[in-house]
């Protein structure tokens, strides 16, 4: 019925503005895989799932300008002329709008000499004029309130573009004790500053208001404005009487417009899946995606055949399998080595069976099958399978495909460990996300259900099994099925040994070190009371400002939303004038080596070994390297003495054993003297000189026999290793505290002095920018989005993270064979020496003190061979009692 209609109309411009500034603090985040900016975009869309779901209309359209030319500017020349450029972060996407908004079935319409607002102002009379039963706007422009009616409402947004004030004739007569209809003759003598036209001079819109109150109108106020007292205002009026009108008919919305879409066009019916599906890929909105109602999607995965495993038919079952099979084992929390099982599913080609008793796959049966090295398995995660497996006792091998070390090479831009979202990246959507099944965060639960779990269960090894293939295939396009083959796929079995072996701390050093620094912190705090002259909590920057900028009256270094600044920079400009700004400094030095690494530490030794096993994340740096959670003990502080003295904690499993470490020397600057090719500093490398102290004497122009002071190496350093991250002239004046000019002499006088250096920068830059990636030496990619960027702080970062990726990288690649290496020699000698840690670009063993001989000589020979490069490899290496007391040799 015609009375049931409702139409809803959409400000496409204002909405996409405001929608760009909602997220603006964020833009740097919203960035989709071909370097488009996407903040408004992901915007706009949630306020249509807002606005759809909150007027549920019948008839939709959203409109926007064709430009700027238009019948006002005819009129009046500067219209609109005191706008800013529009961002061309926002200019940008768009065009993506109006491909968004086709994909949710909604039209999209703009009309040449026209605004968005004359469209939206002669559909919504056309539509009341054809008995809609009620016509919704919804727009950022005030503007627009002047169309409200008893059938139309406009929906102003007060706060991003979710939240909504409606204005109806009531509610404009109780803000502005107007009619809508006045609102036009409001701007009119206001004038809009937005909109740059004029109105009446020093007429605000209080005044407005008051006059249209007593006359009406702008033509009542002109029709008495004899009769008013002589007053500044009234010779105003007078004087811009012709601006007045002029102005009011600028901000008169057409009902008229030569609109040529008609109401029956702008029915809606609906999102077209399947477009917005490909769009959500495109635009990378994974939370969009995953929330993408798709009834054939909901039907395929109920398809997934499964049945309850039980113990009679395990023989059976696994007899049965040809081929690969697919296995996956549920853990619901992220620290795998302490998480509980939740279940299990193995098959293969849709027959998949599950259960929620992990106990049956302690059966003989089962652990012939997992530790059959010809027998193949597709998993999701070989690492957390392989120590949850050896959780149950059951050692697994045979791996042939890890769904998740695989995406992660194809494109490690896009990381993360959840199966759903991951196969959806791979436009595969026949399988749930976890968040959708479990929960998030401390809701994080099983089904009640447990024919949910055993069709999700069900659903995660399908998608396993039917992503194999095409990503097998596109790793072998790709040149990365070696990498895969070679180096992942095994380090991630390495690495779970490693994280099952764990490290020995003694509880007893670290509760010894609590109290030291307990004692040291109370006697730190109190002096800092002392020179405050009274006692406040000084982990409170508030307070902690109040004593320094006003009490003390300090001079004031920064200030910020909430009132005086206390960071590190601030603390450190004014501990030179005031010993209270070096002990502040000192305790919160002293504060985070107590809390973060010994109470942190204490928290995670396991009480059955008296072990902390890490977790490393293999998949989730864009270069490659490796990092360490739960807890961190890569971060453990080395450069200070308190900082190292928790590696005292960290020692052997036994008495008779020692800490054996071993470590590559300033490998990033030989994988970059190797790729580029240097003769310069491939020689320095090559007649084992101090490589700093050659380049200082490089670019400070010296005798090659001359002596380098220390400040000159430190410069030198800063340069070398700025260099590989692209550091611009105003990033090394920071770091060495030079003017910019000194600093840019020293870059060109780098590269004067090794030209290969350069070549290779502006080669590498290049190739990023016709092909998109870079790669490192074993064809790891990292995609570069932003290379074509047209912001220039965007593009220049994409430019430096090419320089210095297949450095990175490679020297990342080059400790993954050095390790893979290194457990091979340790298992064909059959040592009990075991590899424990990677940190960066170091291995910790721990072994036998009748071993260290042969370590001695076998870990630098193993780390040097890993890889040839064109300038020799340097390994130190030492071992102590503990971490803390290896010193190299």
């Amino acid at each position: 019925m015609a009375s049931e209609k409702h139409l809803l109309l959409i400000d496409g411009n204002s909405v996409a503005f405001r929608a760009f500034f909602a997220l603006h603090s964020q833009i740097n985040t919203f960035i989709n895989h071909s370097g488009l900016h996407t903040n408004a975009i992901y915007a706009f869309n949630t306020m249509l799932d807002v606005v759809l779901k909150k007027f549920a209309p019948t008839h939709i359209l959203v409109a926007f300008d064709a430009g700027k030319t238009t019948f006002r500017t005819k009129k009046y020349d500067n219209y609109k002329g005191q706008r800013a450029k529009t961002p061309s972060e926002l200019s940008e996407q768009l065009p993506f709008l109006h491909d968004l908004l086709k994909a949710y079935g909604i039209c999209s319409y703009e009309l040449v000499n026209y605004e968005a607002d004359d469209i939206i102002g002669t559909l919504a009379k056309r539509a009341v004029d054809k008995g809609f039963k009620k016509v919704d706007i919804v727009t950022g422009d005030r503007d627009l309130t002047q169309l409200a009616t008893d059938q139309v409402t406009v929906n102003v947004t007060v706060k991003g573009v979710n939240h909504l004030e409606a204005y109806t004739p009531e509610h404009i007569a109780e803000k502005y004790q107007l009619t809508p209809r006045q609102i036009i003759d409001m701007k009119g003598l206001a004038g809009d500053t937005s909109d740059n036209y004029p109105g009446v001079t020093k007429v605000g819109e209080k005044t407005a208001i008051k006059l249209l109150k007593k006359y009406h109108s702008v033509e009542g106020i002109y029709e008495h404005l004899a009769q008013m007292k002589p007053s500044k205002m009234k010779e105003n009026l007078q004087n811009d009487k012709q601006q007045a009108f002029l102005s009011k008919d600028l901000a008169t919305i057409k009902q008229d417009a030569p609109v040529t879409v008609e109401l029956e066009d702008l029915a809606y019916h609906g999102q077209d899946i399947a477009a917005l599906r490909r769009f959500y890929q495109e635009m990378d909105f994974n939370s969009f995606l995953s929330k993408l109602a798709d009834p054939e999607a909901d039907k395929k995965r109920e398809k997934v055949k499964f049945q309850k495993l039980v113990q009679a038919d395990i023989p059976a079952v696994l007899a049965g399998f040809t081929g690969p099979v697919t296995f996956y084992l549920e853990m619901l929390a992220s620290n795998y080595h302490v998480a509980p099982f939740a279940g299990f599913v193995i098959g293969q080609k849709g027959q998949w069976y599950v259960s929620t008793d992990v106990k049956l796959l302690q059966q003989p049966a089962f652990t012939a099958f997992f530790a059959d090295e010809k027998q193949e398995k597709l998993v999701f995660d070989a690492k957390r399978t392989y120590v949850g497996l050896n959780r149950l006792g059951i050692k697994l091998a045979g791996i042939r495909f890890d769904l998740l070390l695989v995406s992660y090479l194809l494109n490690p831009n896009d990381s993360g460990n959840d199966l759903g979202k991951i196969a959806h990246l791979h436009q595969y959507q026949d399988v749930a996300t976890d968040e959708e099944i479990y929960g998030k965060g401390a809701k994080r639960a099983l089904p009640e259900d447990v024919q949910v779990l055993y069709q999700h269960l069900a659903q995660k090894a399908q998608a396993i099994e039917q992503l194999q293939a095409p990503l097998d295939k596109r790793l072998e396009e790709n040149e990365q099925d070696g990498l895969f083959k070679e180096m992942e796929l095994p380090l991630a079995i390495v690495l779970a040994q490693m994280e099952i072996a764990g490290i020995r701390v003694d509880k007893k050093q670290l509760n010894q070190l609590r109290k030291q620094f307990a004692q040291r912190l109370e006697t730190v705090k109190q002096k800092i009371y002392a020179e405050a002259e009274e006692e406040f909590n000084i982990n409170s920057s508030k307070q902690l400002g109040k004593i320094l900028f006003e009490k003390m009256n300090l001079p004031v270094i920064k200030k910020t939303k909430t009132g005086y600044s206390t960071a590190v920079g601030v603390l450190e400009q004014l501990r030179p004038i005031a010993p209270i700004a070096s002990d502040v400094l000192d305790y919160r030095g002293l504060a985070k080596l107590q809390s973060t690494y010994i109470d942190g530490l204490l928290k995670v030794i396991h009480p059955e070994d008296q072990k902390i096993h890490t977790t490393y994340l293999q998949t989730l740096t864009a270069t490659g390297r490796l990092s360490s959670i739960d807890p961190n003990l890569q971060n453990i502080p080395v450069r200070d003495e308190d900082g190292r003295q928790i590696r005292r904690a960290f020692v052997p499993r036994q008495a008779d054993w020692q800490i054996f470490a071993a470590d590559y020397s300033q490998i990033e600057l030989r994988v970059l003297a190797h790729i580029s090719h240097d003769h310069n500093l491939q020689q320095a490398f090559i007649n084992g000189e101090d490589i700093h102290a050659s380049t200082a004497r490089r670019i400070f122009g010296l005798d090659q026999n001359a002596e380098v002071d220390p400040n000159m190496r430190r410069q030198a350093k800063a340069v070398n290793f700025g260099i590989v991250y692209g550091i611009s002239d105003y990033g090394l004046s920071q770091n060495l505290g030079i003017s910019r000019k000194q600093a840019k002499n020293y870059i060109d006088s780098y590269f004067q002095e090794y030209p290969n250096v350069k070549k290779y920068m502006n080669d590498i830059v290049a190739m990023a920018k016709k092909y998109g990636y870079v790669e490192t030496l074993f064809h790891r990619r990292r995609y570069l989005p932003d290379i074509h960027s047209k912001n220039f702080n965007r593009r220049s970062f994409a430019e430096r993270t090419a320089m210095n990726t297949p450095i990175q990288g490679s020297a990342a690649d080059i400790i993954k064979v050095a390790m893979l290496n290194m457990q091979r020699q340790l298992k064909e000698r059959n040592l009990q020496a075991t590899m424990l840690l990677q940190v960066h670009d170091e291995l910790i063993f721990e072994a036998p003190t009748k071993e260290l001989p042969l370590l001695q000589k076998l870990v630098p020979q193993v780390m040097d061979a890993a890889v040839k490069l064109e300038v020799p490899m340097k390994v130190g290496y030492g071992s102590g009692p503990t971490w803390y007391d290896v010193k190299e040799s």
